[in-house]
């Protein structure tokens, strides 16, 4: 009886592999470097998105375009209507599939790192990418996605070299690498 009791609050006290998680908009980031002029580069993230992880591990963040933040007003209405077309396309969404089984019984801080497919959607566009993450559990009820690397993400992947060229000529520049480094911290509770 004492055995079957100490199983039962074991599977109870687990890292939950099957419950729902929902990002942390406030905690999370997504993070892009521009760079201009070949020499000039400048950090610009998003301040809206909203995610979710599944019960069968899929993550899916969907990122609000129009959220964009490069601390420059015109520029911020620039990539809106120029680059991200907002108007037609309001959102970005990227999904991956996370093994959250890796983390059962994991004491908290339990990390795990590997190669992820994640998957852009940008413009009506797909493209799959390799990403090294690490996942950490940092409570029974929360998990962090890191990654440990810059995810590379060109523009012409989604068709979005038209608008680099309109940005590059409205603001009288040489150039705009047609290529971002994107990297993010994403920071999901259990539902």
């Amino acid at each position: 009886m004492r055995a079957g009791i100490s199983g039962l609050l074991a599977l109870m006290l687990a890292f939950p592999a099957t419950a729902g998680w929902i990002l942390d908009n406030e905690a999370s980031s997504l993070k892009f470097v521009s760079t201009k002029k070949n020499a000039a580069s400048e950090v610009h993230h998003f301040e809206a998105m909203s995610g979710t992880i599944s019960d069968d591990g899929k993550a899916t963040v969907i990122l609000d375009l129009s959220s964009v933040e490069t601390n420059i007003a015109i520029r911020n209405e620039r990539m809106k209507s120029m680059l991200f077309d907002v108007a037609s396309f309001k959102t970005a969404t990227i999904t991956t599939v996370i093994d959250m089984s890796e983390l059962d019984g994991a004491d908290i801080g339990g990390i795990y790192s590997a190669t992820f497919d994640v998957t852009v959607d940008l413009h009506g566009k797909q493209k799959t990418y390799p990403a090294n993450l690490t996942v950490m559990k940092m409570s029974d009820d929360k998990i962090v996605v890191v990654a440990n690397d810059p995810l590379i993400v060109k523009a012409a992947d989604f068709g979005l070299e038209k608008g680099i060229e309109k940005l590059r000529e409205v603001a009288a520049l040489p150039s705009i690498a047609t290529s971002v480094p994107v990297t993010f911290v994403l920071v999901f509770d259990q539902k």
